[in-house]
């Protein structure tokens, strides 16, 4: 496996990687003949991992191309979690507390700071403490922060980027580089569950939630006819996720949100997650998502990544009318229909300026998707959904502003065209064995992948039609197989 070293501006970074050449991440994005590549390791040393900032997209898009980033997304996630950093600092407290030095004998009170690259770190002392947190949140260069209230906790984890490395520990940053470089790999710690009931995260207050409430009753009757307890809970109940074996996220999913942040320490805690945390990063970004199934060859509309260089380039590869979609759009928002340049052009700066990447699609219209849902690597369910009225989207507004959608009708997955439901199932692995709603279309013989939903649909009377009770059991089901295998120690397929 080769390496390459991923930064905004190489020609300034005061760093000398042996063996390595920096790569600039805007080529590193846009270059076709990096995106080609197979088995690279990507060591992301950008200034920001900031939502939808540059140094993210390095780290999103190698996933999405097969290759192995240094930070990985969910590693960029974790260091924002609160929840997450108290776990770490719970499993390193013994540690802690005989590596770091008496609070009387810092210089600034009771707050320390450690500087770690790839693992190890300068400070003799807490060698064991700069390991153990690399394992934790594998980045490159690392910054750990304590403090001491009765005892030492870690307060917080960043990255450090190369401009706050200071100059004396430049020549250890290169050596230690070096020796990472030739070979050492890390893992991240999993704990072991205790308990086994699952909880349904819900919002009472959603506008348009995944499950109505006639069907998170339905699950919960599911749940009770396999003798497995359920709740349902908020954002308000998360410390309380130790308590279950199994969490079933019924809230929309974003990875910027408290659903992704539960989603992951839930993960952490050692429970079974649907949707997980890798799948709702997965699926919440529309960039990634194009390049993994352009990657495996999976036909969807004609895409473009857009960035503040190539925004010309839509009229002539794709014409107008197209469609420029925002990566994290859900429920049509962020998603608009452009006619022409001039709208072309505004739209697309705007949208710009909340992420360095945008997608740019063909413009294909139907009179109905397809929704497949797809469960543990299997069809669930086949649903058409209807444009809304005298709309080009299945979500519209009326004349007074208010959302309207078009009708749904379900029907067996033997019904299904075999194309629409063979497309769908190879996309959907490409996420991962979680429950997902693929989207395509039907047009002139082609069938398309529009994109792929981690928190698709399960209301009462749409897409529980056919299969009825037995939807709600199958999925409950698939949660009761995951925990047994965790309390066996089995593996799941």
């Amino acid at each position: 496996m080769s390496a390459l070293v991923v930064i905004e501006n190489p020609e300034e970074c005061p760093l000398a990687f042996s063996g390595i050449e920096p790569v600039a991440a805007r080529i590193y994005l846009t270059d076709a003949a990096y995106s080609s590549r197979k088995g690279e390791k990507i060591f992301n040393i950008c200034q920001s991992f900031r939502y939808q900032s540059i140094g993210y997209y390095v780290s999103l898009l190698a996933e999405a191309r097969g290759h192995k980033p240094v930070p990985n997304i969910t590693t960029i996630q974790d260091m924002k979690s609160v929840g997450i950093i108290r776990l770490a600092s719970d499993e390193l407290d013994d540690q802690i507390r005989k590596q770091l030095p008496a609070p009387e004998s810092v210089k600034n009170g009771g707050k320390v700071s450690i500087n770690i690259y790839f693992g190890r770190t300068p400070e003799k002392m807490a060698e064991g403490i700069a390991s153990k947190l690399f394992k934790f949140f594998p980045t490159p260069f690392l910054r750990a922060d304590f403090s001491f209230s009765g005892r030492w906790q870690l307060q917080n984890v960043s990255p450090l980027t190369v401009k706050e490395i200071p100059a004396g520990e430049r020549e250890f940053v290169q050596g230690t580089a070096s020796e990472f470089f030739a070979g050492r790999r890390f893992f991240i710690p999993k704990r072991q569950v205790t308990r086994y009931d699952i909880a349904i995260l819900q919002d009472p207050g959603e506008q348009f939630p995944p499950s109505d409430q006639r069907a998170l009753k339905r699950f919960i009757k599911a749940a009770d006819s396999l003798d497995i307890g359920t709740e349902l809970i908020t954002r308000d109940d998360s410390r309380r996720l130790s308590e279950f074996d199994g969490l079933f996220i019924r809230e929309t999913t974003n990875v910027d949100h408290h659903t992704y942040r539960i989603a992951r320490k839930a993960v952490a805690e050692g429970l079974v997650v649907i949707d997980d945390p890798v799948s709702i990063l997965r699926c919440s970004n529309k960039v990634y998502l194009a390049e993994l199934l352009a990657r495996h060859k999976i036909n969807t509309p004609k895409t473009l990544i857009l960035h503040s260089k190539n925004i010309e380039a839509v009229i002539e590869e794709l014409s107008l009318p197209c469609i420029l979609k925002q990566p994290d759009s859900s429920f049509s928002q962020g998603v608009i229909q452009v006619k022409d340049r001039d709208r072309l052009m505004r739209e697309a700066k705007k949208m710009l300026k909340k992420s360095e990447l945008l997608i740019a699609q063909e413009y294909m219209p139907t009179e109905f998707d397809w929704r497949i849902g797809i469960l543990d690597r299997r069809p669930l369910f086949a649903c058409k959904y209807y444009m809304a009225k005298a709309h080009w989207q299945i979500y519209g507004r009326d004349k007074k502003g208010r959302v309207v959608e078009g009708r749904a009708d379900t029907l067996p997955v033997s019904k299904a065209p075999k194309r629409v439901v063979n497309t769908a199932l190879k996309a959907a692995n490409l996420i991962g064995d979680g429950l997902y709603g693929v989207d395509l279309k039907q047009v002139d013989g082609r069938v398309v992948v529009i994109e792929i939903n981690d928190n698709p649909n399960i209301d009462s009377g749409v897409e529980d039609e056919v299969l009825e009770e037995d939807l709600y059991f199958r999925i409950i089901d698939v949660f009761v197989k995951r925990i047994e295998a965790v309390k066996t120690g089995a593996k799941t397929i």
